[in-house]
């Protein structure tokens, strides 16, 4: 398997760590499109995307947004952000490696298009 955040998990990729623990890692991205924009995956590569979430794998990702509770109130998002998933190509999922991003620290627009 190529993939791109399984390598970062193993530290063939260097990131710009923001949390971590035995089940999840949380980076930075490299081309942000907010002034808060993290990487939130599971270091184990459970799913190519949303579409492959399932009673397996529900509890990781249910840990997952409860780091995303963590790190939003640690960024001092207090006035809201955005959680975005993108499953599949037409979607505009470029890793598939399951991934959440999660964007704030500046009022983001209503419409995505």
């Amino acid at each position: 398997m190529d993939c791109l955040f399984c390598e970062i998990v193993k530290g063939g990729i260097p990131s710009t760590k923001v949390y971590e623990d035995e089940t999840v890692l949380a980076f930075k991205d490299i081309k942000p499109m907010a002034p808060v924009h993290i990487i939130v995956i599971p270091k184990e590569h459970i799913a190519e995307s949303a579409a492959g979430i399932n009673s397996e794998n529900s509890a990781i990702i249910a840990h997952i947004f409860e780091i995303i509770a963590k790190i939003a109130k640690e960024q001092e998002l207090d006035n809201g952000f955005r959680v975005i998933t993108n499953s599949g190509e037409d979607a505009a999922q470029t890793v598939n490696h399951i991934h959440f991003h999660i964007l704030g620290g500046k009022k983001l627009p209503e419409k995505l298009a």
